[in-house]
């Protein structure tokens, strides 16, 4: 296999430890793993915004980068997304561009969608002994469909107690340049989130989303230094867990 991490910008450039434990799960299972050095954002804040004209340079670079790759395995569910439903109705009036996103968005996966699906494992062998809770974030769930495949790796994972979140998939409130542009509204969102991961029991909260596990780790953070909240939780990337030994 021929596989092709695409790390997330947020990854690279503030969690690499996260992008690291990707690497090492995958390497584990026996996949041989190249991270090209000509990644760059995927264009996804722009369209966010709805620049899609300015996004289109990194869009092109993304499908040049990758295009030739068997698997492409994505850290972030929301740059997943992105790339593979969101690249050809921005290229629908580039026919050459948009045959080469096609042909790119029947080769990317999501993180967890690719370790069950793809390579068919549901155990890979992790130890975490602490009680969990998972947020089911809203690209990952609802717009890519990715509901089973988390929760069949941390069923796995020997020593985790899980601890289901009341409204696990409602949103974190994030949502890229909305919480920069309506932030009374996120902010009331993330302190819900915030108070359902609390209330769940777990000392943990894990995600498939580095966006929204920023989001939430700084919610929580403020709220236990403020009082409201009377225990540290901790927040982890998916793959952090399953690379616990």
């Amino acid at each position: 296999m021929k596989i092709h991490l695409f790390s997330q910008c947020l990854i690279d450039m503030f969690y690499p430890h996260v992008g690291m434990a990707g690497v090492q799960v995958l390497e584990r299972l026996g996949c041989d793993i190249t991270v090209p050095k000509k990644q760059v954002c995927c264009g996804q804040m722009f369209t966010n915004s709805g620049y899609n004209q300015a996004a289109k340079a990194a869009i092109k670079n993304t499908i040049e980068t990758f295009e030739n790759a068997d698997y492409v395995v994505s850290m972030s569910g929301s740059c997943a997304f992105a790339i593979r439903d969101e690249y050809r109705e921005i290229l629908k009036d580039e026919p050459e561009w948009l045959a080469r996103a096609a042909r790119l968005s029947d080769h990317i996966y999501e993180f967890t969608q690719f370790i069950v699906d793809v390579l068919g494992v549901t155990d890979v062998g992790a130890t975490f002994r602490d009680k969990v809770t998972y947020h089911k974030s809203c690209h990952v769930t609802r717009l890519m469909g990715i509901k089973e495949q988390p929760m069949k790796l941390l069923e796995n994972i020997r020593g985790l107690e899980y601890l289901p979140m009341h409204r696990a998939e409602r949103c974190c409130g994030f949502g890229g340049t909305f919480t920069v542009k309506q932030p009374e509204i996120s902010a009331v969102m993330t302190r819900e989130k915030a108070m359902t991961i609390y209330e769940s029991g777990a000392n943990v909260v894990a995600g498939s989303d580095q966006a929204c596990l920023m989001n939430i780790e700084g919610m929580l953070d403020r709220m236990y230094k403020d009082g409201e909240i009377d225990r540290r939780i901790k927040v982890m990337h998916i793959a952090e867990l399953l690379n616990c030994r």
